[in-house]
């Protein structure tokens, strides 16, 4: 595949802004100067995923991941670097040089999830073709999507396509295009049977489904056939790019709708989402014809807390659904729900009516989790006092599933109204329920921790040697150049004659005048880049450049550096008359701090070294006469170190 020059490269990056690309993953909220939500990457209930704008960098203090905007979409969706370029590229109607089609070596080369990635955008365009371009695909496919009420506009918008029912077409346009056979087989386009192979998605309509950011992680496929003994729908199998039980149909198209409005609603199947869409109401999702799970409910709460579920009329799958509630309830969402009539379901409700008809019913119909789920169990109890006992313990238990704890109280005020129930009965009940709810989740943790190995920290007061590891002033000296390289240090030589040079200068100088390297790759390859824009190109690289690099490790280390970088509040200064100062107040003394207490460190590496040897090498006496030669040489240079660090630090 074609390289992306590095002047497109870099309009990329300045032409993307970070908060919207995170905006569509991420709900993210004004903290200070920055954005702040819910880490994407790991389960967290407290924020602790920022985003700078005015520095275009992520950071994820959870798990430590952190950088630019294309980092994001490589941790995020897991693109390849020139993926996440091209993939911004196209969103910010950037254009590309032309690239070539890949062929089936370079194909080969990606790593396995990537080529199943690239396999089912091959699908999802080949079914969209045979839908819209195929004889049989127009009469069949797309006349049923037609009778279905949907428009070209929504067809396309959704990608809908049909696979023919030859029984390989499609398997034999993959191989022609050099797809492997077994990565068709492992994602569930192609079956194997009895040494011959076939589309298994063929002769059906095909509903692809999305990730986040809209690539192609499986399909749907429904029969157009009216036998029983067929499935109605078949669905991708599991594999590394998909998992039904962390997806939601419609989601990819629904995300920025859910956050303007600040709520999901949420239905059971694919043409429930793509009729409401075509009615106007986008905020909407489905879980595929499954039960809902946790993982989808946290998926809904990195956008919104306001959950609205859409019923049709089937009792029995409504009560099916009630653990549902339960597990929105528990991570701390708010339920809301709406009950179609009966032999309406949303597909057919919206497909009847206006948009703003339609907006009209779901606003004035929305009940709370209460109100609905007794008025469905109620119907079962004929007024049977043990039965209705039994319904409001289960009420109650629902609402102990809660973590808010005014939430949990307005709820229990509203079960006493509701059943005239004294309030105190409600809340002894919602206790007791709580306590064994706490109980099971120690005893679930307890069983967990027997199975961790128990770590213990410790405190301890460092040893010299600790003082002196090279490691930790390679790391300080390339957070110095990163943070304040190009600024101009001065200060007084001693015969009084002043003299100005940039940190990065005076750093380099140093390291090159003593022949000293890092021992981390990482800080080596970051200070190599520093020395070569210095003495090759005479030029004074800020972080800016790092964060434009295609080694994402440099650009993961760069972005944490800058996302540590807290300013002091003007308050101290200001109301509090509060000095205090900072490493770039005295900024020379700060960098030759690091510089001396690093060639130290380098020196006392030595000297260990020299001594080790003359301990157990059995060295003859004219080697041992010139290792005790260095030796001292290396402890005068060390004591030189020495006082001109106490010195620093006297000042």
């Amino acid at each position: 595949m074609s390289k992306i020059p590095a002047h497109i490269v870099d309009q990329i990056l300045q032409t993307a802004r970070i908060e919207e690309i995170i905006g569509e993953f991420v709900q993210l909220k004004r903290a200070g100067s920055n954005l702040k939500g819910l880490s994407p990457f790991t389960d967290e209930k407290t924020p602790s995923f920022v985003v700078s704008p005015a520095k275009q960098i992520f950071k994820c203090f959870s798990t430590g991941k952190g950088g630019n905007v294309a980092s994001f979409l490589i941790e995020k969706e897991h693109y390849s670097y020139p993926e996440a370029l091209r993939w911004l590229a196209n969103r910010y109607n950037i254009e590309l040089p032309k690239e070539r089609e890949a062929t089936a070596e370079e194909l080969a080369a990606l790593n396995e999830r990537e080529s199943f990635l690239i396999i089912n955008e091959f699908a999802k365009n080949t079914f969209c073709d045979m839908l819209l371009n195929s004889k049989e695909g127009k009469t069949i496919g797309l006349s049923y999507f037609e009778e279905r009420g949907f428009s070209r506009a929504t067809i396309e918008k959704f990608q809908l396509g049909y696979c023919l029912n030859t029984g390989m077409a499609f398997s034999e346009l993959a191989l022609e295009k050099g797809y492997k056979k077994e990565f068709l087989e492992t994602i569930g386009l192609t079956k194997t049977k009895d040494d011959r192979f076939f589309d298994f998605f063929k002769g059906r309509v095909i509903f692809p489904i999305h990730s986040i950011s809209g690539r192609v992680l499986g399909f749907g496929g429904r029969t157009l056939l009216s036998d029983k003994k067929i499935a109605k729908y078949f669905n991708s199998p599991e594999s590394s790019i998909y998992n039904k039980s962390e997806i939601l149909y419609g989601l990819y198209f629904a995300k920025g709708e859910i956050i303007k409005y600040d709520e999901c609603l949420l239905c059971e199947g694919y043409t429930d989402v793509i009729s409401m869409h075509q009615a106007g109401i986008e905020n909407v999702v489905s879980s595929s014809g499954t039960s809902l799970t946790k993982e989808q409910v946290k998926l809904v709460s990195r956008y919104t807390k306001n959950l609205t579920i859409l019923y049709d009329g089937d009792a029995a799958g409504i009560k099916a659904s009630f653990r549902g509630i339960d597990l929105i309830l528990e991570e701390g969402l708010n339920v809301k729900v709406v009950l179609f009539p009966d032999g309406e379901d949303p597909d057919s409700f919206a497909k009847s009516r206006s948009a703003s008809e339609l907006k009209t019913y779901l606003d004035s119909n929305k009940q709370d989790f209460i109100s609905f789920k007794a008025s469905i169990l109620l119907a079962d109890a004929n007024n049977d006092p043990i039965l209705r006992a039994g319904l409001i313990k289960d009420i109650v238990h629902s609402v102990s599933l809660i973590p808010d704890q005014i939430t949990r109280s307005v709820y229990v005020q509203q079960l006493s109204r509701e059943f005239d129930i004294e309030e105190s009965i409600v809340q002894a009940e919602l206790l007791g329920l709580r306590k064994s709810n706490m109980v099971k989740s120690n005893q679930e943790n307890s069983i967990t921790d027997l199975r961790q190995p128990k770590v213990q920290i410790k405190q301890s007061h460092k040893s010299d040697k600790e003082i002196y590891n090279a490691s930790l002033y390679e790391a300080e000296i390339i957070r110095i150049l990163i943070k304040y390289g190009t600024r101009t240090l001065s200060w007084l030589e001693p015969d009084q004659s002043e003299l100005q040079m940039s940190v990065i200068e005076l750093i380099v100088n140093e390291l090159q005048k003593d022949q000293l390297t890092f021992t981390n790759p990482l800080y080596q390859e970051i200070y190599n880049t520093f020395q070569k824009g210095l003495n090759e190109e005479n030029s004074l690289y800020e972080s800016t450049y790092f964060l434009r690099h295609t080694n994402q490790e440099i650009v993961a280390f760069v972005a944490d550096i800058e996302a540590q970088d807290h300013s002091l509040s003007h308050n101290w200064v200001s109301r509090f008359n509060i000095q205090t100062k900072t490493e770039a107040d005295d900024l020379y003394q700060t960098v030759v701090q690091i510089l001396y207490r690093f060639k130290l460190a380098f020196i006392e590496h030595q000297i260990v070294g020299i001594r080790n040897e003359i301990d157990h090498q059995n060295l003859a006496d004219e080697n041992l006469t010139i290792a005790l030669s260095q030796l001292v040489s290396l402890e005068k240079v060390k004591m030189l170190l020495s006082q001109q660090i106490g010195i620093t630090l006297i000042r």
